[in-house]
């Protein structure tokens, strides 16, 4: 089964309209991952990759309720008040990618996550994946790389570095095994997700027999 992403998974891209917030979009959906809509502050009404956008996490909500997973492509200097604005809106499970978050910021909203029991994978997170089932941001690259590199098995990942993230998924695969997910928990110093977060969700994943740290 895996964990933090299944088929209920229902995704809001905080700044879609950008770049890199396309690139995690598109990235998603060739997955398989149900990517519902996006935000842009002055943006409502148009369409990336044929979903809306709206002005703000809750008026995202309003017309789609069953989101229940926000990840966040903004600058570093937005970084805190659009982690919040999904965690004041209820999302339970918030992933961000941004690296340079000034580390007062990184606290307030780990703080602020934890508080509202939610869960932030990040900062400085490429996203996690649970093969055969959908991802959370670009881990693994384009779909056909990720391809190569996952598949459906008993092992659980967790690393610090996204590139590491990929080259031990694929050593476990030329070992003849799979991954039930992997997650990159992200390089900065202080860590919405730890590895005892992870392990004690890998504890519970019936998939799960095994797990490697990096």
């Amino acid at each position: 089964m895996g964990i933090l992403i299944d088929s209920s998974t229902q995704v809001l891209v905080q700044g879609m309209t950008g770049k890199e917030g396309q690139k995690a979009a598109k990235a998603m959906l060739d997955y398989g991952t149900n990517v519902v809509a996006g935000v842009r502050p002055g943006k409502a009404g148009e369409m990336v990759l044929e979903r809306p956008i709206y002005d703000t996490v809750s008026d995202a909500l309003t017309a789609h309720p069953e989101i229940n997973t926000s990840t966040v492509y903004v600058p570093p200097f937005a970084a805190k008040a659009a982690i919040l604005e999904a965690i004041n809106a209820g999302i339970k499970t918030v992933n961000t990618i941004i690296e340079r978050i000034p580390i007062q910021d990184t606290a307030y909203v780990l703080a602020a996550a934890k508080d509202a029991g939610a869960q932030l994978i990040g900062p400085s997170s490429l996203g996690y994946i649970t093969p055969g089932v959908g991802r959370i941001g670009v881990v693994g690259g384009p779909k056909e790389l990720a391809d190569q590199i996952f598949t459906p098995g008993p092992v659980g990942i967790i690393s610090r570095s996204g590139g590491m993230t990929n080259e031990v998924s694929w050593q476990i695969r030329k070992a003849g095994l799979g991954q039930s997910s992997a997650v990159h928990v992200g390089g900065d110093l202080l860590m919405g997700t730890t590895y005892r977060d992870l392990l004690e969700r890998f504890e519970q994943d019936d998939q799960t027999e095994i797990v490697v740290i990096f």
